[in-house]
């Protein structure tokens, strides 16, 4: 078996990861658009921004640059795809489901990555397969429910209504 944690880095790195899980999950669960939204959203951001950065600092699986460093960086550029539409004010209001589209993502990704890190961690199972199948299958389930609530988001950014998202269903 694996050990848990090697490093000082990698301790940080799941300190970091845990949070962004809980506010992620927080963000997704909740009222869009709240002043607790926003608050527990860039709680979110700045996590994550840690947990790719820290994770680009790991180097304990091969000694070198590889493909979960891609991915962090791939995490990243979701996470700024996400966050760009909020920045932007003279975007029409449709982008702002850009940003919708894009922390689901974002918090789906993360969630992938701990379901690989858990299912690395079962003995004498092929590394690349068991991270390749609990991806799929998080990304399957995600992305199902992501394609139900996609018609909530459409309709309410096709409406006029103030930039708030104040979507009232839970997320």
């Amino acid at each position: 078996m694996y050990n848990f944690v090697n490093s000082t880095l990698g301790w940080f790195h799941l300190a970091v990861a845990v949070l962004a899980m809980v506010a992620g999950a927080f963000v997704l669960a909740t009222r869009k658009g709240t002043r607790l939204h926003k608050q527990v959203g860039y709680s979110y951001v700045g996590a994550i921004v840690l947990v790719c950065g820290s994770a680009l600092g790991i180097y304990n699986l091969t000694g070198r640059f590889g493909v979960f460093h891609v991915t962090a960086i791939i995490s990243f550029l979701t996470l700024a795809c996400g966050m760009v539409p909020l920045f932007i004010k003279s975007l029409p209001r449709s982008y702002k489901g850009v940003h919708v589209w894009f922390m689901y993502y974002s918090v789906l990704g993360l969630y992938a990555a701990f379901v690989s890190e858990l299912s690395v961690r079962i003995p004498d199972k092929p590394f690349f397969a068991m991270v390749g199948i609990a991806t799929a299958i998080v990304f399957v389930v995600g992305t199902v429910f992501i394609l139900k609530k996609e018609k909530v988001w459409s309709k309410h950014f096709e409406e006029t209504q103030p930039a708030e998202l104040n979507i009232k269903s839970r997320v």
